[in-house]
């Protein structure tokens, strides 16, 4: 029987269905950045993108509605089963008043309003938290991603 040996340089590994395998390494912010874009459509980036100064877009990414937005351009925008919410979440996991989004200039907050499931910030149960682009917000079965207006993350790039 032959002896099999590998005679490839230790450490580099080839798959014979891709070739050779590389690895890449980005800093935090590509990655922040690349994590907002991902699963958009052509539709949706025009969306993010015309959003004007002070104003926010929220994107069901799990949980029912899948695709719905809801546009972020008040001071105070509810979040809630109760059909009278600003954000209209059907689900039996959301309470009527679950949850506040609010509008401090161009920066926002979501605020739990004592809602018996919670509210999550990024995988965190939170009362309070400070909303960045690309951030997940959990509320019930509902997972929404957050995108601030492209304007404001360009003048608060340039201080």
């Amino acid at each position: 029987m032959a002896d099999e040996r590998d005679d490839r340089p230790k450490g580099r590994r080839e798959d014979p269905y891709s070739g050779p395998e590389t690895t890449a390494s980005f800093g935090y912010e590509f990655g922040s950045q690349l994590s907002a874009m991902a699963g958009r459509s052509t539709e949706e980036q025009a969306a993010v993108n015309a959003l004007p100064s002070g104003s926010a877009l929220l994107v069901v990414r799990r949980g029912p509605n899948v695709g719905a937005r809801f546009l972020l351009d008040s001071d105070t925008t509810t979040a809630g089963r109760h059909p009278s919410a600003d954000i209209f979440l059907d689900d039996v996991t959301v309470s009527r008043r679950h949850a506040q989004f609010l509008r401090h200039g161009t920066a926002f907050e979501v605020k739990d309003l004592g809602s018996l499931n919670g509210t999550f910030f990024d995988g965190v149960r939170i009362e309070t938290a400070l909303l960045s682009d690309g951030a997940e917000v959990q509320i019930g079965k509902f997972r929404l991603t957050f995108y601030a207006s492209r304007l404001d993350l360009a003048r608060l790039a340039a201080r």
